[in-house]
């Protein structure tokens, strides 16, 4: 939480970082601050008081908001590989394609597509060995027929999840063709640097993500399915402050900045 509210405030603080890239990580930390806020709060209060009961309610309405924000995080991610697509293969282009309009558009659309597809979950028709209302933990205990339910997410998985993936994997097979057509070494080391703290973040999200999905359904221990899904739900929001800041100057800078002006007020 800490590490995701320092970006945005020092994005905030410094002008010169007030761009469509440093915008849209501003949207992806507080998506991130959102989507950790949803389950650990309350697994905090769980151990303690070793409750392992929530309400119907509760259960769905946790669920949704944890779509809506690591659905959100999926459709940023590939906002940001667009961004970076416009900057190294159309870079005279880059200030009338990235204008501001375009940026907020973009933002707006990711929620309310996410906001689709939490809903969309709470269709389908109880004991979970897990700290959070998993979705696919609930599918399993669907009270309807659970082919159905299946090919159901399936097609949802493959709309919402699939779409994202191949926005991301259309800009980064152009960004490499256009990397690899630039003569001199150190023009390429500048566009992959510009690309790295993205493209590790991508694979940090959707590699996690896969293999909490994967263990779920490959494995039947309550005990491995949670630590996979204590990687996906609190790991990947922690990193993602460390793989957009420590490469980047200029985030490090802003940080040192607004750290220096609190501690001096």
């Amino acid at each position: 939480m800490l590490g995701n509210l320092l970006i945005i405030l020092a994005v905030a603080s410094d002008s010169h970082l007030h761009t469509p890239m440093y915008f849209f990580l501003c949207n992806l930390s507080l998506t991130d601050m959102g989507f950790i806020s949803t389950t650990i709060p309350r697994m905090i209060v769980n151990i303690p008081t070793h409750s392992t009961v929530i309400s119907y309610t509760g259960c769905l309405t946790q669920m949704s908001i944890f779509i809506l924000f690591g659905s959100m995080d999926g459709t940023l991610l590939t906002v940001m590989a667009y961004d970076r697509f416009v900057a190294i293969c159309h870079p005279l282009h880059y200030p009338v394609i990235m204008n501001p309009r375009f940026c907020c558009n973009s933002v707006l659309l990711s929620f309310l597509v996410s906001l689709l597809d939490s809903q969309v979950h709470n269709w389908i028709d109880v004991d979970i060995s897990n700290f959070f209302c998993d979705p696919s933990l609930l599918l399993k205990l669907a009270c309807s027929d659970t082919l159905t339910n299946n090919i159901f997410m399936y097609f949802v998985c493959a709309i919402f999840a699939g779409i994202p993936v191949s926005g991301i994997l259309f800009s980064y097979t152009r960004i490499l063709s256009s990397v690899l057509r630039v003569p001199s070494s150190g023009g390429k080391s500048k566009a992959f640097s510009a690309c790295g703290s993205h493209l590790a973040g991508v694979c940090l999200f959707y590699g996690t993500g896969l293999g909490v999905y994967l263990s779920s359904a490959i494995s039947h221990s309550p005990r491995k399915n949670a630590v996979a899904s204590v990687l996906y739900t609190v790991v990947t929001p922690m990193l993602n402050p460390f793989i957009y800041s420590l490469r980047n100057r200029d985030i490090k800078r802003a940080m040192r900045r607004v750290l220096s002006k609190t501690i001096y007020s």
